[in-house]
């Protein structure tokens, strides 16, 4: 991912915080020479050894699959709140531009089962049930039920290289910085609030 200096986050932390908050991500990968891409939750987890992973899953119906044993390398994204900069929240003549915070993890891939898979699972449900008035445990569930795991395919990915990208009008003066937050926060858009408070944040780094 190209990202001017001035807008790359190396703050590594922050960065997985962002993607455990994020985590609803875009699993990218090369298929006899032609792109393939899934949308699923990816979960930043550590294995055995210690080293940062992702763990996810896909349909067994979904072809992607079939290349996750040639050990290649793969490309998750993971994107935040973004929003549009008007022209005319400057103080001088500029263009338009857009505010975002996105991340992309590469790494090497491998399949799961048996266990670890259903210890992903797990761990998933255990995630986003948590906020639920009457969640759900995996390990209440029928025979029946969970035989729909034999639908899926497990992975887990080694992570070798991440890059962010947090563009949030660093390279603005404080005036036209503070507009940009006003305007932004002026607007009914959740994106572009969540991006007048992550502004803030930087700025005040």
């Amino acid at each position: 991912m190209y990202i001017p200096k001035i807008y790359e986050n190396q703050n590594l932390e922050e960065v997985k915080q962002f993607i455990q908050e994020n985590s609803f991500g875009i699993l990218v990968s090369q298929q006899d020479g032609k792109s393939m891409a899934t949308h699923i939750p990816l979960e930043l987890s550590k294995n055995d050894d210690g080293n940062d992973v992702l763990v996810g899953h896909i349909s067994k119906a979904n072809p992607q699959w079939h290349n996750f044993k040639d050990k290649g390398e793969i490309l998750a994204i993971f994107n935040g709140p973004h929003s549009y900069i008007s022209s005319s929240w400057y103080d001088f003549e500029e263009v338009p531009t857009w505010n975002y915070i996105a991340v992309h993890v590469r790494g090497t891939i491998k399949t799961i089962e048996g266990e670890a898979l259903y210890n992903s699972l797990k761990a998933l449900m255990e995630k986003y049930e948590r906020p639920s008035k009457n969640p759900v445990k995996i390990e209440d569930m029928s025979d029946k039920t969970m035989r729909q795991i034999n639908g899926i395919i497990g992975f887990e990915i080694e992570i070798t290289d991440i890059q962010a990208a947090y563009k949030l009008s660093q390279n603005r003066d404080d005036k036209n910085h503070q507009t940009i937050i006003d305007e932004l926060e002026d607007t009914s858009n959740p994106g572009s609030k969540a991006i007048a408070e992550q502004m803030k944040k930087e700025r005040n780094k």
